[in-house]
């Protein structure tokens, strides 16, 4: 008996996925428009010992999105605004800007879109102040001011002017605005790692730190001249000027903890910091730039690695690789939040590659995330999906 026809039946794409095969399409047959059907051969397609799925043009699948808490981004959020969207549409909770550049209505406006807010805080850059002020200006072992490092100049850390300075800049800020923390950036002694091939000067010998270093050891520097003892620290007692050069570090994160505590005491202190392991160029995280993050760790809640793997020279798995190792390097009372780069510069991040940086930063025991810098996300339509996906997952 001759079955009917079905007339009129739209294109649909069929496969059927045997058992075991997953994964892969194991068997495709398509029907187009016109294409007349007989009911046992349409019931035939429909149904069967191995399952049946229509593809009808349907979207790929998201992929999770990342398991963190604090899902941030770095600088001015006014770039992305400017693309007419919004914080919470993109799962941003967190924004972090320079101090000079926060104001009222960006407040306010983030919070809004369900986003706190976080300064970043130039602790010791000496930018702007060495130059008019020159007792804070950092002395190599020659006797004389250091050049700046590319585009890095630091200050003096222990110069009582420049400290009184920063305090009081701290103190107006949190003054000012209800924050959710405060960041110290340009958290080392006077050097330059964001490239490379660091440059790693030896300071600071000024009036300042020989006296403070005398003070805090006993020992009293030989030599008459500036440079007679810094030959004499360095030749005879480098391992106690490298200790105390690293005391000095935790000093200040104490006292910006202090100011912190008084201001805002349920606000969090982090720190910017660079991403080299205790062995990498020579141990000179904690040799030159005096970061000791056993020291360190009491003293700031947060740690974030600058994992800027295109500045630096690094391939992007890098960042994962370094992430995973500061979760082991550090205690578990202490949280991580990297800052992965997604700026082009000295060359450009794609999409693709900002998702795999993204996703890296996020490994290990990361709980929150950043992008240096939103702007750039913001200008690139493909990164701004990547940024939606990865933080919201729909």
């Amino acid at each position: 008996m001759n079955q009917p026809k079905l007339a009129g039946v739209s294109t649909v794409t069929a496969t059927t996925i045997m058992p075991g095969e997953s994964s892969n399409l194991a068997r495709r047959s398509q029907y187009n428009p016109g294409q007349d059907l007989t009911r046992r051969e349409l019931g035939s397609f429909i149904a069967g010992a191995a399952s049946t799925v229509f593809l009808m043009d349907l979207p790929a699948q998201t992929p999770p999105s990342l398991s963190i808490q604090v899902r941030g981004t770095y600088s001015s959020p006014a770039p992305f605004w400017r693309t007419g969207s919004r914080l919470d549409l993109h799962g941003v909770n967190a924004v972090f800007v320079h101090g000079g550049s926060i104001n009222a209505e960006l407040v306010e406006r983030a919070s809004s879109e369900g986003a706190k807010v976080y300064a970043e805080f130039a602790t010791l850059n000496g930018k702007g102040y060495v130059e008019t002020h020159p007792e804070a200006w950092p002395i190599n072992e020659r006797g004389e001011q250091a050049p700046a490092a590319t585009w890095f100049l630091g200050a003096c850390p222990t110069e009582p002017g420049f400290r009184a300075y920063r305090l009081q800049q701290l103190g107006d800020l949190l003054d000012k605005f209800a924050l959710a923390g405060v960041w110290m950036d340009y958290f080392h002694w006077h050097a330059q790692f964001e490239e490379p091939e660091p440059i790693l000067p030896e300071t600071c010998f000024c009036p300042s730190c020989l006296g403070a270093f005398e003070r805090a050891t006993g020992l009293r520097p030989g030599g008459a001249s500036t440079a007679e003892k810094a030959s004499w620290i360095l030749g005879r007692h480098d391992s106690t000027w490298r200790d105390w050069r690293a005391e000095v570090l935790v000093e200040w994160a104490r006292l910006c903890r202090g100011v912190l505590r008084r201001k805002r005491p349920e606000a969090l202190l982090g720190v910017y910091h660079c991403p080299w392991t205790d062995a990498e160029f020579n141990g000179a995280r904690r040799r030159t730039l005096g970061l000791d993050f056993d020291l360190l760790s009491p003293e700031v809640d947060v740690f974030s690695p600058m994992v800027y793997h295109k500045r630096m020279g690094r391939d992007p798995h890098w960042v994962r690789d370094y992430v995973e190792w500061i979760s082991q390097r550090l205690p578990a009372s202490v949280r991580i939040w990297p800052i992965v780069q997604a700026h082009g510069s000295p060359s450009a991040v794609s999409a693709a590659e900002f998702e795999q940086v993204m996703r890296g930063g996020a490994s290990g025991r990361a709980s929150g995330l950043q992008m240096f810098t939103i702007g750039a996300v913001a200008e690139d339509p493909e990164k701004m999906e990547v940024l939606r996906r990865l933080y919201r997952g729909d």
